[in-house]
């Protein structure tokens, strides 16, 4: 059995939003049995473009039933078919958040009709519904409205299997089955292609716009991920709904995935990735001995050498201030002696009990100085522990092919397939970069533990 389904919303995002209207028609051998349509009061108000779009608006909702209140006739009614819809993780998404909110726990098999239209005719750059029934010289009264697409969606369906021989049809359709976790838009014969083993995978949308880089020491199964639970996850199903394009680079282990990942998403700014994206500054505190209080200095003046005098790694002077300042009332320091406030002389929270009186010369600077050094010890940025350069070696888990991945300072200079190209390598240290510092001291912290090895570089000459 078969049931096509077409549903209008009051947005995108199956997590928040509701469905609105809902048309079904329930199909067994070539033959409508049944069908259902209604209007469904969301709870809440429409924005003006959803009623432009669909002609639905507040009064027609008004006294239409809620979700709950038709969720169990509805739910045996769907029972057993397989759903069939144009864009169907879109549909199946909203079902199953709708059904979920009233109880209920709504699984069915479905069918794509945009997946199965890009297979039909993959030579057309256009498979939306409207595209497709122009083409096809299907009549339909107007779209967007839920009752009406789903009929012209069955008349397509006709049509489409009218041009096959019945062997060749029902191929099609357990073809399409047994790709049914993909998104439409994606060439399957591709995503077969992506290996087990490290790497970073890059999705684009249309016009090749980077949507999201990931990184996975499986790359097929994390790949593969993304499409199986993205109806529990709103980033998850626009993330599905856009790509359209995979590529994906192997690595020879965990760190090198990583770092690469790392500086793709800087390079390519994916609009789908918040985390370890290009900072345009970074900032820490720098005390050098002898002087009364730290300054703040940006990423670039960062020498890792001078280490034990740096103190913090922030993404903005408006957060070092902030820390340092929390730092200063939890230890009952003074904000003036640090250079956090202005004035002469007794400062205010001394005159509250909440500084110790640096300030008045009531505590000798110099044990304000080691006070508060140690209280920002929390902070202190690692040494660095080698002299100079060191290269660390990681294999493959399959080929055993080599990578080693160059070091200094905690910054990444690149990655080589052997020791001799180390020296072509840029010798101009890149900017200090906090993803890439954190990252290296999680792996250098125990790189037993992470199948790596360390070998130190001589001097560049």
């Amino acid at each position: 059995m078969m049931v096509l389904i077409d549903i209008e919303t009051t947005g995108t995002r199956a997590s928040r939003d509701r469905i609105i209207e809902i048309a079904a028609l329930k199909v067994i051998d070539g033959q409508v049995i049944d069908q259902w349509t209604s209007l469904i009061n969301p709870g809440c108000y429409l924005r003006s473009t959803i009623t432009q779009l669909t002609g639905i608006d507040d009064a027609m909702l008004q006294k239409a039933p809620g979700f709950s209140d038709i969720a169990n006739s509805l739910f045996a009614w769907l029972e057993g078919g397989e759903l069939i819809a144009h864009n169907a993780r879109f549909d199946y998404s909203f079902l199953r958040n709708e059904f979920k909110r009233a109880g209920l726990d709504y699984r069915a098999r479905m069918l794509c009709t945009l997946r199965l239209s890009r297979q039909l005719e993959p030579d057309q750059g256009r498979h939306n519904l409207a595209a497709l029934l122009e083409r096809h010289q299907i009549s339909s009264p107007g779209l967007h409205r839920a009752a009406h697409d789903v009929k012209s969606l069955w008349a397509l369906w006709q049509r489409w299997q009218s041009r096959l021989s019945s062997e060749q049809w029902q191929g099609l359709l357990d073809g399409q089955r047994r790709q049914r976790s993909l998104p439409a838009q994606l060439d399957p014969t591709v995503v077969k292609q992506i290996p087990n083993c490290p790497g970073v995978y890059l999705f684009y949308g249309h016009n090749r716009l980077p949507l999201y880089v990931g990184k996975s020491v499986n790359l097929r199964d994390r790949v593969m991920s993304h499409f199986q639970g993205d109806h529990q996850d709103d980033r998850e199903m626009r993330l599905a709904q856009q790509v359209q394009y995979i590529e994906w680079e192997e690595a020879a282990g965990d760190l090198g995935a990583q770092l690469h990942e790392a500086r793709l998403i800087k390079t390519l700014m994916p609009i789908m990735n918040r985390r370890l994206r290009k900072q345009r500054r970074l900032y820490a505190w720098y005390w050098p001995n002898g002087e009364l209080h730290p300054r703040l200095i940006n990423g670039e003046a960062i020498s890792v050498a001078d280490g034990a005098n740096i103190f913090g790694l922030f993404r903005s002077t408006r957060d070092a201030k902030n820390t340092l300042r929390k730092i200063a009332d939890e230890s009952h320091l003074c904000r003036q002696v640090l250079g956090l406030e202005k004035g002469r002389g007794r400062c205010f929270a001394h005159q509250l009990g909440r500084c110790r009186g640096a300030c008045c010369q009531q505590e000798p600077l110099k044990t304000h100085e080691k006070r508060a050094k140690q209280a920002l010890a929390g902070q202190q940025l690692d040494h660095w522990p080698w002299p100079g350069r060191i290269a660390i070696h990681e294999s493959h888990p399959k080929s055993r092919r080599p990578a080693y991945h160059l070091v200094s300072q905690w910054r990444y200079l690149g990655s080589v397939s052997n020791l001799n190209e180390a020296d072509s390598l840029n010798t101009q240290n890149p900017p200090f970069d906090m993803d890439i510092y954190q990252l290296l001291n999680r792996f250098l912290r125990d790189p037993k533990r992470h199948r790596l090895e360390i070998s130190e570089l001589p001097d560049q000459r």
